[in-house]
């Protein structure tokens, strides 16, 4: 078993670079994080045709290039680092992953080419205002109403969901949890965007109120189809701390090179020195734990659920505590809204809380690996 990446997916890595280098700026970020709608479409459009980012993990015959997951983590890691403002974890990692686990071939035809051509945005709405990630944190119901499902309750913390053209709900019916999917401009549907700390991942509440959607998968086959999902996205989610932690290393360790205190560079005191020491051996801890991860998910393994909740856990750590340490090895500029610094650190925090904190994948960990 070979853990390096490949020629390939190094070169997928250098192109996915260089492009969120020219459209994802810190500028462009400052930009697109202050606007309502969160991204820039030009790019969006860009990642489709030019790079085909959106349609890496889709299989061919749905327009997509058929990749795995490894190459997607690769991507993930780059945009992590880049902070970019799109809708792709939701649309391509929650969504898209959503349409192909549930094995309803009727969904994949009807979803899946829009999402990986780009024109359509689509999101997943789990979570509600109780803030629980698990099965019973889904109260929202969904009836049968002559052949038409109706849908009620509210989502919240819905990733993108205020701009999406395609939402995918999980919803209680007397099966059990189903998935239905409902257009983003259905009737009974209202769309709130929510203020969030971090402001350049974009997150609404939604209100149903009897809205129509159509049935994914087996009705009552939701949750099994979700945690499977629920795990992938875990994954995704630690590839691109995973890429934050490095920039912040990064970031440290230049700052500690070049600022001169007391005739000498900071870097050369000590404190500091451990500092970015410990930053070093944490990011690749959570490189090896995200990286091994993603292995699992490309292999859809019986290793897969303990060692997503590890990789997030562990990265979720690593990323948060290395944003803080970025803050006071750069001292008072840190603090400043000038220096990027801030932006890091809050997307460490909000990504630490999505899909649940690291206590709460300890605690999952334990259960699946039967302690």
């Amino acid at each position: 078993m070979n853990f390096a990446f490949s020629e390939e997916q190094e070169e997928l890595r250098n192109i996915v670079r260089q492009f969120l280098e020219a459209k994802s700026s810190e500028a462009d970020v400052r930009e697109q994080m202050e606007t309502e709608r969160g991204y820039d479409p030009d790019v969006w459009a860009q990642m489709a045709e030019q790079l085909g980012l959106q349609s890496l993990t889709i299989p061919e015959e749905f327009g997509g290039q058929g990749y795995g997951y490894v190459e997607l983590i690769v991507v993930l890691e780059e945009m992590g680092r880049a902070l970019l403002c799109a809708p792709y974890f939701s649309s391509v990692v929650l969504a898209a992953n959503t349409v192909m686990q549930s094995g309803d071939d009727a969904a994949k035809a009807a979803i899946l080419p829009g999402i990986a051509s780009g024109e359509t945005i689509a999101t997943v709405a789990f979570t509600e205002p109780n803030g629980r990630w698990d099965e019973s944190g889904i109260e929202a119901t969904a009836t049968n109403d002559g052949g038409t499902w109706k849908i009620s309750g509210t989502k919240s913390y819905v990733i993108d969901g205020h701009t999406a053209n395609v939402i995918i709900v999980a919803a209680r019916t007397a099966a059990g949890v189903s998935l239905f999917s409902v257009a983003g401009d259905a009737g009974g549907l209202t769309r709130t965007a929510l203020a969030t700390m971090d402001q350049t991942r974009k997150q609404a509440k939604l209100d149903f109120s009897n809205v129509e959607g159509t049935l994914i998968g087996a009705d009552g086959a939701g949750w099994n189809v979700l945690s499977t999902v629920l795990d992938l996205a875990a994954v995704g989610l630690a590839a691109e701390q995973v890429g934050g932690a490095q920039m912040c290393l990064d970031m440290a360790v230049q700052y500690a090179k070049d600022r001169v205190q007391f005739g000498r560079p900071i870097g050369s005191f000590q404190a500091i020195k451990h500092k970015c020491a410990d930053m070093l051996l944490e990011v690749e801890s959570a490189k090896s734990a995200a990286y091994y991860a993603g292995w699992c998910a490309s292999e859809l393994n019986d290793e897969l659920p303990a060692v997503a909740s590890l990789a997030k856990a562990y990265c979720s750590d690593a990323y948060f505590h290395a944003s803080a340490e970025n803050i006071q090895i750069h001292g008072g500029i840190g603090f400043t809204w000038e220096h990027p610094a801030h932006m890091y650190f809050k997307r460490a925090k909000s990504s630490e809380l999505l899909f649940g904190d690291p206590t709460y994948h300890r605690e999952l960990l334990a259960q699946r690996i039967g302690i």
